[in-house]
């Protein structure tokens, strides 16, 4: 690589990303490459980032062309490839807004996790179809030190294992993966959260997303938290008929979910660009090489 490249630094609700414009998929990025760019103190900082591709370009997205012009290739921190993030998506719309590719009203966006709808609304805020909940059977459990709680088994796309706890204190550092069990239930890791009662449906999180560590916030996982708290408060909106709202306060802002009848939840919250530039491809092949 030789000419420079753009990116772009956007947040939702202070879960952060590093934007990498490349409509034909001609940029290369290594697991190494996007740790290297996540990296806080040498790189140019992020929980993930969101390698912005035509969908016809993507041999992962080709199917989804004709319903979604545009793929959100995310990768976590790590570099691990990820099948869905719902603060990522927010960005990632915010992100085609900025760019002119698309304006306020309804979009489509493919992702690992199939395509989602996406609403950029007048006020700012941005809503994103998240598709529905599975809720595998089986008893798990998390763990931090010498405790351990019952978790949810909540499927958004991705894994997400939901613990009710009396402190978020509770949650210990999470510089780590907490402990859970039994292996079985999320054979390739999973996302763990923790929760606390606010109020009547509102409630409050912290994350430990498997690939990033703690993060300011997960759109997946206050999915899944929301959608366990109804369960465990004796609200299912299929056998109501109607629509169940939560509050979810994370680390960096509040996040408010829908479930609808039909299954189909609904995240809305706020997706800021903070930052455009240029890194240098002779620098990124200087600390992957």
């Amino acid at each position: 690589m030789s000419t420079r490249i753009a990116f772009l630094k956007g947040h939702g609700t202070e879960n952060d990303f590093v934007i990498v414009p490349d409509p034909d998929n001609a940029v290369e990025l290594t697991p190494a490459a996007v740790a290297a760019l996540c990296d806080r103190r040498a790189g140019l900082g992020g929980d993930g980032v969101l390698h912005v591709v035509r969908s016809a370009a993507h041999p992962e997205a080709r199917a989804m062309a004709a319903e979604a012009e545009w793929f959100m290739d995310y990768r976590n921190g790590d570099g691990s490839v990820a099948e869905m993030c719902g603060n990522g998506v927010r960005v990632f719309a915010r992100y085609l807004q900025h760019a002119g590719h698309v304006s306020e009203g309804d979009l489509a966006i493919a992702t690992r996790g199939g395509v989602k709808t996406v609403h950029i609304a007048k006020d700012g805020d941005i809503t994103v179809g998240m598709g529905k909940a599975r809720l595998p059977e089986g008893d798990v459990t998390v763990s931090v030190g010498e405790r351990s709680w019952p978790a949810r088994n909540v499927n958004m796309g991705n894994p997400h294992a939901v613990a009710f706890v009396d402190d978020l204190a509770d949650a210990g550092d999470l510089f780590s993966p907490p402990p859970f069990g039994p292996a079985s239930a999320y054979p390739e890791g999973v996302n763990v959260e923790f929760v606390v009662d606010r109020g009547p449906r509102h409630v409050a999180m912290r994350v430990h997303e498997r690939g990033s560590g703690e993060t300011r916030s997960c759109g997946t996982g206050a999915c899944a938290v929301a959608v366990a708290a109804a369960r465990r408060d004796g609200i299912d909106p299929a056998v109501t008929g109607t629509p169940a709202t939560y509050t979810v306060d994370v680390p960096g802002g509040r996040l408010v979910i829908t479930e609808r009848p039909d299954g189909e939840i609904e995240m809305t919250g706020p997706a800021v660009i903070v930052a455009e530039g240029e890194f240098d491809p002779a620098w990124l092949e200087s600390v992957v090489g």
